[in-house]
């Protein structure tokens, strides 16, 4: 007997030169998908899910975020990039408790969620929220722990990185959850710290998460600097490889771009925090014309301020056409394998696409809303019509953890009200 047997579903499968939406059913079994059937299939399961209504897809990737800070959605807004990070964030960063960056986080999980990702990238700086969180919601991640460091503050990047550490040998073992190591940029990270960073995950053998050339200041001041571009320093100092996930990725060269396709580096493209922030547009064709994996991230609620994949989704598979002139730039198929297949491959997790053997990660959209009838193409569904679509249905590893638009895992009520007690008390 299957565990789950998802019935009448019009799923996303992958086509042999293309994503197609097919009638189908999928069963479960053991957090996998078993087989792929005749929609009107009908098994032993332990639980049917009627889809019916629903348009089936690989549970969504969100390739960099800050969890911790979705308490401060909608409070630092129209501000130039500098004057919302160094103004305005990391102050109020420092009056954070770990209690609030959990309640925080467990809220951007609930929000990821309903949007049908299962599985993100974070960056934090309070050791621990980030992960019980995410337990606590049954989603993915792979969490770092920012660290910036070295030069006139040594003592803090070791306690730092020392941190990081220490939250990946106590949650390590989790199935749910791996680790990468987190330089959070090139200015506020010194040389030689970026080195030591290097060479720890190497030794752990983790991957790398970190911000490259997001804004303008920050490749001219790196170039004065160290006559180089962010992209080559992060070269320099080994911190470039197919396990790195470049967030931004806006401002680079021609010889940039080549590297990044050299070492095999994931850039996770975050077009609706770099539009909001002034900062440009990451050249997403440009970079798949060289083989660079790119996916799609929110960045945090402060700067987005959804951590909607789906609005991501729109937004890069429209931008580029206005942009380049071409209609052909950045297609709906191209953006939907950012958000799902490119997703997982950055970060190393299972899932990705709806096919046999795969994690059961999936997400069932209710397409039964005046602004999805037609259906039409559901790719092309999700990419120009979608960004107001909420789950139905979420599975990771073949848990259901979201049913009927809700958490079957938290309550949400509580989550809502100390996320809201949190923000009123920190003035937000």
């Amino acid at each position: 007997m299957d565990d789950i047997l998802i019935r009448n579903a019009t799923a996303i499968l992958p086509g042999e030169n293309r994503a197609e939406g097919k009638s189908c059913s999928i069963a479960v079994k053991d957090g996998c998908i078993r087989a792929i059937l005749p929609a009107d299939a009908s098994l032993p399961a332990a639980e049917t899910i009627d889809a019916r209504g629903g348009l089936l897809t690989p549970g969504l990737v969100n390739a960099h975020t800050h969890a911790y800070m979705t308490g401060m959605r909608c409070w630092a807004d129209d501000l130039s990039f500098d004057d919302w990070l160094f103004g305005r964030v990391m102050p109020k960063e420092d009056a954070l408790t770990p209690q609030d960056a959990y309640w925080f986080s467990l809220l951007a999980c609930l929000e990821m969620l309903s949007g049908g990702v299962t599985a993100f990238l974070d960056m934090h700086m309070f050791p621990g929220a980030a992960p019980r969180a995410v337990l606590k919601s049954g989603m993915r991640a792979v969490i770092s722990r920012g660290l910036s460091g070295g030069g006139d503050d040594v003592a803090g990047g070791q306690r730092r990185l020392r941190e990081a550490k220490e939250e990946f040998e106590q949650f390590g073992g989790e199935d749910r959850l791996r680790f990468m190591l987190a330089p959070h940029a090139p200015y506020t990270c010194s040389e030689d710290y970026l080195r030591e960073i290097a060479q720890e995950a190497q030794k752990l053998g983790l991957g790398i998460h970190t911000h490259l050339s997001e804004t303008q200041n920050e490749v001219e001041s790196t170039l004065q600097q160290y006559g180089c571009t962010p992209i080559a320093l992060f070269d320099r100092c080994g911190l470039l490889s197919e396990r790195t996930v470049a967030a931004h990725c806006v401002h680079l060269t021609e010889a940039d771009m080549d590297l990044l396709a050299a070492r095999g580096v994931s850039v996770a493209a975050n077009p609706a925090s770099n539009l909001k922030l002034a900062n440009g547009f990451s050249p997403v064709p440009e970079l798949l014309k060289k083989g660079v994996n790119v996916c799609l991230g929110t960045d945090s609620a402060a700067s987005n301020n959804s951590l909607s994949i789906l609005r991501e989704l729109a937004l890069v598979t429209l931008i580029h056409k206005g942009r380049t002139g071409d209609p052909r730039c950045v297609t709906a198929r191209e953006g939907f394998h950012m958000a799902t297949a490119a997703g997982s491959r950055a970060l190393g997790l299972p899932g990705g696409e709806i096919t046999v053997g795969a994690a059961a990660d999936l997400a069932l959209f209710d397409t039964n809303i005046p602004g999805l009838v037609p259906l039409g193409d559901p790719v092309a569904a999700l990419s120009y019509a979608g960004s107001s679509l909420r789950a139905r249905t979420v599975l990771v590893g073949g848990e259901v953890v979201w049913a009927d638009g809700r958490s079957t895992k938290v309550d949400m009520k509580e989550v809502f009200f100390e996320a809201r007690a949190a923000c009123a008390r920190l003035g937000m």
